[in-house]
């Protein structure tokens, strides 16, 4: 139950480490701006960044269902999993750590998807939120898909769980955006100075969670594969 407890925070905190990540950071202020254009109409602007995280949650939600339930379907493939995944986790764990802490590097030119979608979503009105958020949900990055497909995924699978996992990692990707929506909402003036800080933070839990990730992969690895405790 504990495992289970603690499986369910992190899917949030790999949804909020997603969300303030530099490349999904930047679709994020893209978001936020398109969220904040009715700063004179507070109702608007929590209504918008309310459906930027549905929109969010909705596309994890439906791309997590999709991957565990077909991986769990099958049922050579359901055999193996059940059977050698927490012998996978261990090096998926420690693989992601690497990647978070920048011991390998991977860029990917932007795609100037942003302003392009941000134009078209003010013919949307506040619904555009709802679009952006399931469009901005699938722009992954090296980390992005690290997180979501090597660490997310593979907790689902071993929990053998397709919803609710992937939804509170969607919401965990769309609330900094939301938290925002709020502080527009509520005129506060500060916002330069939060994403500096948020971009400060960042660093900081990005590196502390993936030493982490490899010291757990590390205990899982010796422990399932190795037998040595």
């Amino acid at each position: 139950m504990t495992e289970y407890i603690f499986g369910l925070g992190s899917a949030i905190w790999l949804g909020i480490l997603t969300s303030i990540s530099p490349c999904p950071l930047a679709t994020n202020i893209a978001a936020i701006s398109f969220i904040g254009k009715n700063v004179g109409k507070p109702r608007m602007v929590l209504f918008t960044g309310i459906l930027y995280t549905t929109g969010r949650t909705l596309t994890y939600l439906v791309l997590g269902t999709l991957l565990v339930s077909s991986l769990l379907s099958a049922p050579y493939i359901s055999f193996l999993l059940q059977e050698y995944m927490n012998k996978l986790l261990g090096p998926l764990l420690i693989v992601v750590g690497i990647f978070l802490l920048e011991l390998i590097r991977i860029n990917f030119s932007s795609l100037g998807v942003g302003k392009k979608l941000q134009d078209k979503a003010e013919n949307w009105g506040c619904w555009g939120g709802l679009i952006l958020g399931c469009i901005f949900a699938l722009t992954f990055c090296p980390i992005s898909a690290a997180l979501f497909f090597g660490s997310l995924i593979p907790v689902a699978v071993k929990f053998s769980s397709g919803i609710l996992f992937p939804s509170l990692y969607g919401i965990g990707t769309g609330l900094p955006a939301f938290a925002f929506a709020i502080a527009i909402a509520f005129g506060t003036r500060s916002i330069g100075k939060i994403f500096n800080k948020l971009s400060q933070f960042e660093k900081w839990a990005r590196r502390i969670t993936g030493i982490i990730f490899i010291t757990i992969g590390i205990y899982y690895t010796l422990n399932h594969l190795f037998n040595l405790f």
